[in-house]
């Protein structure tokens, strides 16, 4: 068995352990999924077939519930994760220069990460933050008012 080979087993194992663990739960497969994203920084397409094994469903239908939400990534997020809120009182003052100066500055559209894995860059569509827009979330702190500039210096305070 070669290592890359190995590693997906062992991956499988646990993403079975995981499932099996919460699918008691009312409405399992979402926890789960959070869970699995929580381990291993994404959801691996080969993580499907085992959460449809253990709770009994199509791949098609685990497929569909990882693919309707976007929270759920299928690849490894990078290490610096912004979210810029793309609703309409963020829109309002500005967000949509600021999402495509972040995207020409880091030289990624949303969904992607930075070749060097450092900076993954998402869109929402609320943050819940509308007071203050145009708001972005670097990691898990909130940061409102941002202009280019501060967003500038916000990712550069979070690379370090």
């Amino acid at each position: 068995m070669t290592v890359e080979a190995g590693e997906r087993a062992a991956r499988a194992e646990r993403v079975r352990a995981v499932a099996s663990g919460l699918r008691d739960q009312r409405g399992a497969l979402l926890p789960i999924l959070h869970a699995v994203q929580a381990e291993f920084g994404h959801i691996d397409q080969a993580d499907l077939p085992v959460l449809a094994d253990v709770l009994n469903l199509s791949v098609a239908e685990v497929h569909g519930v990882v693919t309707f939400y976007s929270d759920f990534r299928n690849t490894s997020p990078g290490r610096v994760h912004l979210r810029i809120c793309r609703a309409e009182a963020c829109q309002a003052v500005g967000a949509e220069a600021l999402a495509e100066h972040a995207s020409a500055g880091l030289g990624v559209g949303f969904g992607e990460t930075t070749a060097d894995g450092a900076v993954t860059l998402d869109q929402v569509f609320c943050l819940g933050n509308c007071a203050l827009g145009p708001t972005v979330q670097v990691g898990e702190r909130l940061h409102g008012r941002v202009n280019p500039a501060r967003l500038d210096a916000i990712l550069a305070e979070a690379a370090r």
